[in-house]
């Protein structure tokens, strides 16, 4: 074969590989349309929720409702934790809504800390509500505003697929130790919350992975982590105080995970999602 035959089939060759490829990733972004689209609608229900829930407690603390405030801290969170990963892409709004006082040079003195976490310290260490009416109307307005960003926010799919580790890991590298809800101790709310999240983003992704095994072993981490928090669980549907589990508790819990965070780091990947 000549030369100039032999570039002519490598060119033709290169082509051919391209436009494979190019079908291959085209049929790759089809398949995730469905899952994100589920995902922004199950966001978006949250989002919603949320702002309802937060207009109850709100009033609850401008009525003065101490003991009602404090019943309705840990149910009005737990929509924020479960959308955790896209919540955090409005940084603004996730610095106002859920810093801690370690974030401020005055800790809980500075009355720049606000948000869940202000309400939270003055309803459970000051016992009152008094004070709080500027910082439930800024909570407000802040939980409404995401709400409608949400709707507008086109969902990065490497973002929602690595949402399911990050959801774990946040629970296993920090909110494991109790920093989170330090005066409320209603940490378990926050953390089943979370695996909500993170479960529902890996249901909505499972059908487009091939490796059954996989599968199955996240499927049963999965058991093994709500199995552990449903010896904590109280008549209610709530959740005992924290301060209940022991240090060994904790670190089984920790544990498992850290096991499954491990392996849904592995999902965007999967995903052909680098």
């Amino acid at each position: 074969m000549s030369l100039i035959r032999i570039l002519a089939a490598s060119a033709f060759a290169l082509i051919v590989s391209a436009g494979a490829a190019q079908a291959q990733s085209k049929q790759a972004s089809l398949e995730l349309v469905e899952p994100l689209a589920e995902y922004k609608i199950y966001v978006a229900e949250n989002a919603a929720a949320l702002v309802e829930d937060t207009e109850k407690f709100v009033a609850a603390i401008k009525a003065g409702e101490v003991e009602k405030a404090k019943s309705m801290f840990a149910p009005t969170r737990r929509h924020y934790e479960k959308i955790e990963p896209i919540a955090e892409l409005f940084a603004d709004l996730d610095v106002s809504m859920d810093s801690r006082a370690d974030d401020y040079e005055k800790g809980e003195a500075d009355p720049n800390f606000g948000g869940f976490h202000r309400i939270e310290y003055v309803l459970w260490e000051k016992d009152t509500t008094e004070g709080l009416d500027d910082y439930a109307d800024k909570l407000l307005a802040d939980v409404k505003d995401l709400n409608n960003r949400v709707s507008e926010l086109t969902f990065p799919p490497e973002i929602v697929a690595g949402g399911a580790a990050v959801l774990m890991e946040e629970v296993a590298a920090t909110k494991i130790s109790g920093e989170e809800d330090r005066y409320s101790r209603t940490d378990l709310w926050d953390f089943e919350a979370n695996f909500d999240g993170s479960r529902k983003i890996f249901e909505l992704f499972k059908p487009l992975l091939d490796d059954e095994a996989f599968v199955a072993k996240v499927e049963s981490n999965f058991a093994d982590v709500y199995e552990v928090l449903a010896d904590y669980q109280t008549e209610d549907g709530g959740f005992v105080s924290y301060e209940k589990l022991t240090d060994m508790d904790r670190r089984v819990l920790s544990a498992k995970v850290n096991t499954l965070a491990e392996e849904l780091s592995t999902l965007r990947g999967r995903l052909g999602l680098g």
